[in-house]
């Protein structure tokens, strides 16, 4: 009873976070609902974990433009869980990148890069996780703000702040071998890389808003997107984990008023001698719903008022002792009509799929074919704690294509990434990583756009 007077109350409120808000400050205050002693212990048993992160970042451009940016950031996270009471716990998650003073821009040619803050180039705290946690055996209910990671929506932590969602989420893994996933989605709070865009279809099939940058903060799932306020996203997923080497899953995004979109994946594993490998397919459908992107686009917000698009990739990984490698394929649909609508619109998270680069999504934009393959190798045979891997990617994008239309051409990219963690230093990663784009985009009046970019990380975890 105790807990449906906690929801009832819960009920009454109206702004969901005031809901998530006032629920936890019930379970750790609340004396008379639940006694202070087992609150005491569970606060107790609360725990704090963190991340201290350092990230360096160099893009020298060529072609298109010569100009050179660089960035330096601190930051990273604090979280504090309390213990389980009666099932339930709750947390808080602060995060935080920091300009570290060390500026180019002032220089000619030179800029500052973006990508490792937030609006206006400035260090921001952004309060990402705030939530109630329910367990019960094999089943799951967070409340609040959260990080989500589906095939769709995603953390996406690639630079100094990742994304985060305000949401219900509900995951059961009480049929053996099934987890099932469902959750509602009021607000989305872009991370750091969306400064990497400045909207239009490149930031829509990048996982960020066609018509702003904007992060650092929760805001309606459709204002962000498109300018129109609409009722958030539903989804719902299926992962069936072991039938026969066979893992299948099918996720549903309904984003109210947008789209709809359904994702499936089939793997399947099997060996070759010593040889595992694993054969993938990947599928992505998407159908325009409502009335928010002409409502969009009559308002001069967006260029698209339909969407009817699909994405079809197959992958080939195999694993031998300390290497593996792959190769992947994939296409769009195209509709010289509408070409922004056949791509894979997708503002609240990247997508993964099997084709995508380090920084190109270009697999993506309509009438396009892609490839890629990957070599990687853990270094443990040497007695070294780390692994390296290399992969390029290729993108042959059809005169159909949003990107730029009325043009073919191929962009490729290539790649490199080393992870090492030293076995003298407990918990820390140094992270040296860089991506070769050549042809990223076209210009008819000069050179296209091209770049050789690098990244050193360090991560600290306690």
């Amino acid at each position: 009873m105790h807990i449906l007077y906690v929801l009832l109350i819960i009920l009454i409120q109206k702004s969901f976070m005031a809901k998530i808000l006032f629920l936890i400050v019930i379970i750790i205050y609340g004396n008379s609902v639940y006694g202070s002693k087992s609150i005491a212990e569970a606060l107790k048993d609360g725990s704090f974990r963190g991340q201290l992160r350092l990230f360096y970042i160099d893009r020298n451009y060529n072609g298109h433009t010569n100009y050179h940016k660089s960035a330096f950031a601190s930051g990273g996270y604090l979280n504090y869980k309390t213990g389980f009471f009666q099932g339930m716990c709750s947390g808080i998650s602060f995060y935080s990148t920091n300009n570290f003073g060390i500026r180019s821009d002032n220089l000619p040619g030179e800029v500052l890069d973006p990508t490792l803050f937030g609006e206006g180039l400035s260090s921001y705290t952004i309060v990402g996780e705030a939530y109630l946690k329910y367990k019960y055996e094999n089943m799951m209910l967070k409340i609040g703000r959260q990080k989500i990671n589906t095939p769709m929506l995603r953390e996406h932590d690639i630079r100094m702040i990742p994304n985060f969602y305000e949401a219900y989420l509900f995951i059961s893994n009480d049929i053996k071998d099934i987890t099932f996933t469902f959750a509602h989605i009021t607000k989305f709070a872009a991370g750091t890389f969306a400064n990497a865009y400045l909207g239009g279809i490149s930031a829509a099939t990048g996982g960020y808003s066609y018509i702003n940058s904007d992060m650092g903060t929760f805001s309606n799932i459709g204002e962000y997107a498109v300018g129109i306020k609409t009722n958030g996203i539903t989804f719902i997923g299926i992962k069936y984990l072991d039938f026969k080497n066979v893992q299948l899953q099918i996720w549903d995004y309904y984003v109210h008023n947008i789209l709809n979109a359904i994702y499936l994946q089939g793997d399947y594993s099997f060996f070759v001698g010593s040889i595992k490998l694993n054969a993938s397919t990947q599928y992505i459908k998407e159908n325009n719903i409502g009335n928010a992107l002409e409502e969009a686009k009559s308002l001069g917000n967006i260029e698209f008022d339909k969407i009817n698009s699909y994405y079809l990739a197959m992958k080939l990984a195999m694993k031998y002792k300390n290497m593996s490698g792959y190769v992947a394929f994939s296409f769009t649909g195209a509709n010289n009509n509408n070409v922004e609508g056949s791509s894979i619109i997708n503002m609240w998270g990247s997508t993964l799929g099997f084709t995508n680069g380090m920084v190109a999504h270009h697999e993506f934009y309509s009438d396009t074919k892609s490839w890629k393959v990957g070599v990687a190798y853990n270094l443990k045979s040497f007695g070294i704690n780390g692994n390296v891997s290399i992969y390029h990617c290729n993108f042959d994008l059809g005169e159909d294509n949003p990107y730029v239309n009325g043009v073919g051409w191929t962009a490729k990219e290539s790649g490199f990434d080393i992870k090492y963690y030293p076995s003298v230093i407990k918990n820390i990663q140094f992270r040296f990583r860089g991506n070769f784009p050549r042809d990223f985009k076209y210009y008819s009046d000069m050179e296209n756009l091209s770049w050789d970019e690098y990244r050193f990380i360090i991560n600290y975890n306690f």
